[in-house]
């Protein structure tokens, strides 16, 4: 993939609820793997190869609509891990320098970040090297009601479905959720993507669009958000609501492990391939990927990433928000397959702004490019799995608080 199951911000849970949901944060905690550790080391601009290449001007673009959505936010309230240490004031001034710039060209633009921001080399405990790959709006053909065509249902959030943010209820878990449906008084497990589609009964969720291909619907939910194409012409889309709770599974992965697929031939392009050409083991190989995504109508720009703000092709990254926290300009350093037989790799080595997540986007050093809209856009985001590097531009502020700290130690 790429992020399935982005997490907008969750309805709170009941009074009812809020003792079960803090047992089982307990729980978690309890069998909870190890996780990795985000490390940061200061370096200047000049060790971000490629740095004088880039012209962000789009990426301030991006930034903007991220300041907007910290001016509510409250001053002393902590943005991200322990690790950084940021504040929401750290962002105040930046901010307010960027709602100044209209038509810089690209030198103006690298002068705003270098003014503003200290970048720090990230690592996963001492491995500086992680996985990228990208994602896309995804289209498909459908319909306002279901016939033999369109038959294959894009659900709503369900009335009964509940999303826990347990960073609520103890520090020590920020950034972690689950979701499921009371029962008895109980926080239960919510149906998986093989009861979901194997009963209407299973969910109470009302179909956003009907369409027509089960692998389209499914690499929507992948995607996390798409355009779908009505006979008439009109056009609906369709952004990211709600998650079962199920973990993502990559069913690429299990055709690699079976040996239907080798990891050099694999990519989306193949696998959607494989799925039309074998519709029998499709539907059951689908079924394995126990994650399902309920969706909701987008109006206006779009689509909308889990900071609840429009992302920006080729500008906005989706992370994993346990380690670097929203809003963050992101210097990104990683290889790119050649467009093109015979033609060499290349780099990719652009400024990007952390404004998404999702279910399969899990370390400290990993990310998913947001490539927009279209079969440029799809073939771009599919052909791109690949190891890179990153580097977070902190703001000053955020940066002499964690030079003083690590003085301190």
């Amino acid at each position: 993939m790429t992020p399935t199951g982005r997490w907008f911000e969750p309805k709170r849970p009941s009074k009812s609820a809020a003792a079960v949901l803090l047992a089982l944060a307990g729980v978690l905690a309890a069998c909870a793997p190890p996780a990795g550790r985000l490390n940061l080391t200061p370096v200047n601009f000049s060790a971000l190869a490629g740095w004088t290449e880039d012209s962000p001007k789009d990426a301030i673009a991006a930034f903007r609509r991220s300041c907007a959505r910290l001016a509510p936010t409250n001053p002393g309230r902590r943005m991200g891990p322990r690790d950084i240490g940021a504040l929401a004031d750290d962002w105040n001034a930046p901010c307010a320098a960027a709602e100044t710039l209209r038509g810089l060209d690209g030198r103006a633009a690298r002068e705003f970040f270098e003014a503003h921001f200290v970048p720090f080399e990230a690592a996963d405990g001492g491995e500086t090297e992680g996985l990228f790959t990208g994602y896309y709006e995804a289209e498909l053909q459908g319909s306002k009601t279901a016939s033999a065509r369109y038959s294959v249902p894009i659900y709503a959030r369900p009335d009964d479905l509940v999303t826990v943010d347990l960073g609520e209820f103890r520090s020590d878990l920020r950034g972690r959720r689950v979701a499921g449906r009371i029962v008895s008084g109980r926080l239960r497990p919510f149906p998986d993507r093989a009861r979901i589609e194997g009963s209407t009964q299973s969910v109470k969720a009302r179909p956003i669009v009907w369409v027509d291909s089960a692998i389209d619907a499914f690499f929507l939910h992948i995607q996390g958000s798409g355009r779908v194409m009505l006979d008439d012409g009109s056009v609906i889309r369709v952004g990211y609501a709600a998650q079962n709770g199920h973990p993502y599974s990559s069913i690429g992965a299990l055709l690699i492990r079976s040996g239907d697929a080798t990891r050099e031939q694999m990519s989306m392009q193949w696998l959607r391939a494989w799925l039309k050409h074998n519709p029998q083991q499709a539907r059951r190989l689908m079924a394995k990927n126990r994650s399902y995504v309920f969706f909701r109508v987008l109006k206006g720009p779009g689509p909308i990433g889990a900071e609840g703000v429009a992302l920006t092709p080729g500008r906005s990254l989706a992370v994993d928000r346990k380690f670097v926290p929203f809003g963050i300009p992101v210097w990104l350093d990683v290889a790119e397959l050649p467009r093109g037989i015979g033609k060499p790799p290349r780099r990719l080595r652009r400024l990007m702004v952390a404004q998404d997540t999702g279910g399969a986007i899990k370390g400290p050093v990993r990310g998913d490019v947001f490539w927009g809209f279209g079969a440029e856009a799809a073939d771009r985001a599919g052909a791109m799995r690949a190891q890179g590097r990153y580097f977070l531009l902190l703001p000053r502020a955020t940066a002499e608080r964690m030079r003083a700290r690590a003085g301190q130690s």
